[in-house]
């Protein structure tokens, strides 16, 4: 499924693959690779916990960086029942050098680069830049979403308080 109007880059629109997802749907399975290439299947791997599934862009940039570092932060209050994924495009060595030049250790940051699985299940993946568009999805211990929330912008941040309050609505 491609759509336009929905996002514009350089004052253009651009083309949005997949459909949105939706509160109250089963949360679609997707895969991504980690650090070292390893395909993850990312609810399954998280199953019976909460998931906050932020969508980036890319970490080379301020908005995503400051956001997955403030994810990382929250992430400790969450405790051991919650669990951030940070999801881009960007190549996983690049994601492992960024992990470990900022200190993140408790947000998955994992890559979506290789088959673009779940941009496309998620209606985030900009078809001409091959990149994400910035999204928050927070998934229940059962794979409900209870929380969808696409930025109109990719330099918007998302409503980190309503996230973390779904997040904690379903712990």
């Amino acid at each position: 499924m491609e759509r336009t109007g929905l996002l514009q880059l350089g004052g253009k629109d651009v083309t949005v693959i997949g459909p949105d997802i939706e509160v109250g749907q089963n949360a679609p399975e997707f895969t991504v690779h980690d650090h070292d290439w390893n395909q993850v299947k990312a609810l399954e791997s998280t199953q019976g916990k909460v998931r906050i599934i932020a969508s980036l862009p890319s970490l080379a940039t301020g908005v995503c960086d400051a956001e997955t570092r403030r994810f990382n932060e929250e992430a400790a209050a969450l405790g051991e029942d919650v669990v951030i994924y940070g999801i881009s495009a960007d190549l996983p060595f690049s994601l492992k050098s960024w992990c470990a030049a900022s200190g993140v250790d408790k947000v998955e940051v994992v890559s979506d680069a290789y088959d673009t699985n779940f941009g496309e299940k998620y209606g985030v993946l900009v078809k001409e830049r091959r990149i994400l568009r910035r999204a928050v999805f927070v998934v229940d211990k059962e794979g409900k979403v209870v929380y969808s929330d696409y930025m109109p912008a990719l330099g918007d941040s998302p409503d980190f308080e309503a996230v973390l309050a779904a997040a904690r609505g379903v712990l």
